[in-house]
């Protein structure tokens, strides 16, 4: 499977997903994940900014960056694609692209991401993510990865 079709695959996956939260109906929520043993909850949270509602009174700004980042993380990873090896690197931003895709997609269309579960340990609890989130902070995980194997490489 080509790296384009696998980042579609993963944003279209978080659409479905959002797609249902947002069918159901605000009383169904908040509600435990069946078969999670109480360690996530799902919600249907509406952001308007930047995680915890940063510069929601700022839509455009809130709009245009993300753009800006998406469009900058496709260069890179459209320079890497033809390249021999870069494999941590190209999933890195293949995930980093397929949170970031999905969550531009509803600021775009929506005027909102939407967030739809917590983990429910310590200070999590209090933050609502989306399958979209996820992506983007293990892809930013793997980045941090790739960088500390490369000065390794150097030394």
């Amino acid at each position: 499977m080509g790296w384009i079709t696998w980042i579609l695959m993963m944003a279209g996956a978080d659409q479905c997903i959002k797609e249902e939260i947002e069918a159901a109906g605000k009383e169904n929520f908040p509600r435990e994940l069946k078969g999670s043993r109480g360690k996530i909850t799902l919600h249907k949270s509406h952001n308007q900014g930047f995680p915890f509602q940063v510069l929601k009174e700022r839509p455009e700004l809130v709009k245009t960056v993300p753009l800006i980042m998406v469009s900058a993380l496709g260069g890179v990873l459209g320079f890497l694609l033809p390249k021999k090896g870069f494999l941590l690197e190209k999933t890195a931003l293949s995930l980093t692209l397929g949170g970031a895709l999905s969550n531009l997609y509803d600021r775009l269309h929506r005027g909102y991401v939407v967030d739809y579960f917590s983990i429910n340990a310590g200070k999590l609890k209090k933050v609502i993510f989306n399958l979209g989130d996820m992506m983007i902070f293990a892809g930013a995980v793997l980045m941090f990865l790739s960088q500390i194997r490369a000065q390794l490489k150097e030394d």
